[in-house]
C-alpha cells in the first residue's frame, strides 16, 4: 500500500464513506494490526485516541482473596521509580505507585489516575500537537492520607527534569512544560507538534511519586529519601516492608479508589534463585501464584507445564535480546571513568571487527534450540508493532564470511590462532547476566567466534547485581566495563519513539550523570539524532513511521548492535490466577485486577 493510499483510505473514514471497521480490514492486508489501526485513525484525527473500558473484573468486594505470592528470579533492589533503571525495580515499585494512563494488550491507552483519556473530541488533545490537557481522577489519596493533586503531578515533571537527580526518566520530560490549571488538571506544552504525547506521566515513566514526601529531597541528596525504599502511592497495595535483593511486602489499600479492588489481602514479592526454579515453583509445585519473565529454555518449560497445575502466558510486545558492541575502551581509565566517551574502542571501531561479529551469532538455532516461543530470530532492533518492522536489514550465519571479512581488513592470525593487527589481538570479554538461556547464548556464540580467530572471555553476572541501580558497583549494564555484553531492553508503550531514543547523542550514560543515561551503548551518529528530532516532531503518520524504521536501519546498520531474539513477554501462573497483562506496559500495570476463582 503506497502513502497516497493510505492517505486516501483515512480521508474517506474522516468523510464517513468508509467505517472504521472498513479501514481496519483493509490495512491489515499490509500487515498493520487492528489496535496500530485504530491508533492510526486517532493521531489524524479520524477516530477516539483510545478505548477506554476496562476488562471485566468478577469479585464483588475488596479483599478477601489472601496472600498472592509472586516470584522474582531478578530482586529488586529499590522502589522509586524516578531511579528505576532495571525492570524489576519498575515492576516493584508499580505495586505502589501509578501513573496517569497505561497501555493495554491492544496497544491502547487506559486511564488509571486520569479522569480520562485525553482526545480532540474532549478539547484536550491539540489539534497542532503542541499540547495536551490532563484531567485527574477526584477522591484519590496517597496511602498516608494526603490528597492526590495536580501539585504532586507538577512536582514529578519539576523532580525527574532536573539534572541533580539524574533520573531515568529525565528524558520524558526535560523537553516540556507542565502547567497547572486548577487543583486536578494539568496541561502538558511541547516546544513543537509532538506526535507521541502520551510519553510523559504514562505507563512506566509515567509512575507517580508524592510531592509532600519527596520535595526535600533533590540533587545531593536525591537518593537519601527514606522514601526511597518505603513507598507511599496510590496503588491498590500499601507498603509493609522490603529487603532489597530479596523480599518484598505490601498489604491491601483499603482506601483505593478503584470499587472493590484490589481482590488479595497481601502481597508478597520474592526475588532470587534462576527463571527454571521461578518456573518450577509456579508451573509444578503452585508454591507461588506468578512468575515473572520466564526465561527459560523452551524444552525444560514445556515439561513443567505438563505437569497441569499451572500455564505459561506469551503476550506479544517490543522487548529484544541483543547484544551490545562497546563504542568505547573499558580498559582506558579517564578522569576516573571506564569506557568514557572520550575513548574509541581498540578493535570494534573497525567496521570489519563489528561486522564479523555479526556473522558469528547463529540466531535460527538461539530460537530453535533454546528460546522457541520465547523469542523469535529477528535482523532488527525495533520489530513491534509490525508497522515499525524494517524490511531492509538482514540476519546470515556465516563462519566463512565472518573469516574472509577478517581477512580483507587485515586481521592476521597468531601463533594460538587469535587474530591481531598492530597492538590489538580480537579477544574480548562477553558479559551478561546469570541465566541458563544466556550462558548457553555465551558459549554457542564463542564456540563460533573461536573459528574466526576471535577469543571471548565469558563473563556472568548475578542478576540482582548487573541490573542494579547501584552506581558504585562496577559489574553493573549502564557502567559496561565489558567488551561486549548482552541482555533484553523493554518496550514500554505502543509508540517506538521513547524507545528508539536509546541511541541519541545525550542520553549517553556516563559518570557525570550517574550512569543514569539510558545510551548505554554510548552510541553518537549526527545522523540518528537529526532522524529522531524530525520523528519527535512529525505529525504525518506515514512520514513518522519511516523515520522511526531509518532509525533502526542506522544502528543495525552500524553493527555495534547485534540483534539476536524478538521476546514476547513469558509469564507463568497457577490455573486459578487470572491476570491482565500487557506487552506495552509494566507486568504488574493492573494489578488491582487480579483475582483467583475459586
Amino acid at each position: 500500500m503506497t502513502e497516497d493510499e493510505l492517505r486516501s483510505l483515512i480521508g474517506r473514514v474522516k468523510r464517513g464513506t468508509l467505517s472504521r471497521r472498513g479501514f481496519v480490514k483493509r490495512v491489515a492486508a499490509v500487515g498493520l494490526t487492528a489496535p496500530m489501526a485504530t491508533q492510526l485513525l486517532a493521531v489524524t484525527g479520524a477516530a477516539p485516541a483510545a478505548a477506554q473500558s476496562m476488562p471485566a473484573y468478577r469479585p464483588t468486594r475488596r479483599g478477601g482473596g489472601g496472600p498472592l505470592k509472586i516470584l522474582y528470579w531478578q530482586a529488586a533492589t529499590l522502589l522509586n521509580p524516578h531511579f528505576a533503571n532495571g525492570s524489576t525495580n519498575q515492576e516493584a515499585a508499580r505495586i505502589f505507585y501509578e501513573p496517569l494512563a497505561g497501555w493495554a494488550a491492544d496497544g491502547t491507552l487506559v486511564p488509571i489516575l486520569a479522569a480520562e483519556i485525553p482526545s480532540r473530541e474532549a478539547g484536550t488533545l491539540a489539534a497542532d500537537g503542541k499540547s495536551v490537557t490532563w484531567k485527574l481522577k477526584q477522591g484519590v489519596t496517597w496511602h498516608d492520607g494526603t490528597p492526590f493533586t495536580a501539585d504532586d503531578v507538577v512536582f514529578n515533571w519539576e523532580y525527574a527534569r532536573n539534572p541533580a537527580n539524574a533520573t531515568v526518566t529525565s528524558g520524558s520530560y526535560k523537553d516540556i512544560n507542565v502547567v497547572k490549571v486548577d487543583a486536578h488538571t494539568v496541561r502538558v506544552e511541547f516546544q513543537k507538534p509532538t506526535p507521541f504525547w502520551a510519553d510523559a506521566f504514562v505507563a512506566t515513566r509515567g509512575m507517580l511519586i508524592p510531592k509532600h514526601l519527596f520535595q526535600n529531597f533533590a540533587g545531593a541528596n536525591s537518593r537519601d529519601a527514606p522514601t526511597n525504599l518505603r513507598p507511599v502511592g496510590t496503588g491498590p497495595y500499601r507498603f509493609v516492608s522490603f529487603a532489597p535483593g530479596d523480599l518484598l511486602r505490601g498489604e491491601l489499600n483499603p482506601n483505593y479508589h478503584r470499587e472493590n479492588r484490589p481482590y488479595f489481602d497481601t502481597i508478597e514479592i520474592k526475588g532470587g534463585g534462576d527463571a527454571v526454579s521461578a518456573a518450577r515453583a509456579v508451573l509444578q509445585t503452585a508454591d507461588f501464584d506468578f512468575a515473572w519473565n520466564l526465561q527459560v529454555e523452551e524444552e525444560v518449560l514445556a515439561r513443567l507445564e505438563a505437569s497441569g497445575r499451572g500455564k505459561v502466558n506469551v503476550v506479544d510486545s517490543g522487548n529484544i535480546e541483543f547484544i551490545q558492541l562497546n563504542v568505547t575502551d573499558p580498559n582506558t581509565e579517564v578522569d576516573g571513568e571506564r569506557s568514557s566517551i572520550r575513548t574509541t574502542h581498540p578493535a570494534f571501531s573497525d567496521p570489519a571487527v563489528r561486522q564479523a561479529m555479526n556473522f558469528l551469532c547463529d540466531k535460527n538455532s538461539l530460537q530453535q534450540f533454546i528460546y522457541g516461543r520465547a523469542g523469535k530470530a529477528t535482523p532488527n532492533f525495533l520489530n513491534n508493532p509490525p508497522r515499525y518492522r524494517s524490511e531492509a536489514m538482514r540476519s546470515e550465519f556465516s563462519i566463512q564470511k565472518a573469516n574472509e571479512v577478517l581477512d580483507a581488513a587485515g586481521w592476521v592470525r597468531g601463533r594460538d590462532g587469535i587474530r591481531a593487527k598492530g597492538n590489538v589481538r580480537l579477544r574480548f570479554v562477553y558479559q551478561t547476566s546469570v541465566n541458563a538461556p544466556r550462558q548457553r547464548t555465551q558459549a554457542l556464540i564463542k564456540q563460533a567466534a573461536q573459528r574466526a580467530g576471535i577469543d571471548l572471555e565469558l563473563k556472568s553476572v548475578v542478576a540482582t547485581v548487573f541490573f542494579s541501580s547501584d552506581v558504585a558497583n562496577p559489574d553493573t549494564y549502564p557502567k559496561f566495563y565489558a567488551d561486549m555484553q548482552m541482555y533484553t531492553t523493554t518496550m514500554t508503550e505502543a509508540d517506538p519513539q521513547t524507545f528508539m531514543n536509546q541511541y541519541v547523542s545525550w542520553e549517553v550514560s556516563q559518570k557525570s550523570n550517574n550512569w543514569q543515561g539510558r545510551n548505554v551503548l554510548r552510541f553518537r551518529n549526527e545522523e540518528y539524532d537529526r532522524v529522531f528530532r524530525e520523528a519527535d516532531g512529525e505529525m504525518d503518520p506515514v512520514k513518522r513511521t519511516a523515520q522511526l524504521i531509518r532509525l533502526n536501519d542506522i544502528v543495525c546498520g552500524s553493527h555495534h548492535i547485534i540483534p539476536l531474539l524478538s521476546r514476547p513477554n513469558v509469564s507463568g501462573q497457577i490455573n486459578a490466577m487470572r491476570t491482565n497483562l500487557s506487552g506495552w506496559d509494566n507486568y504488574h500495570w493492573m494489578i488491582a485486577d487480579w483475582y483467583k476463582e475459586a
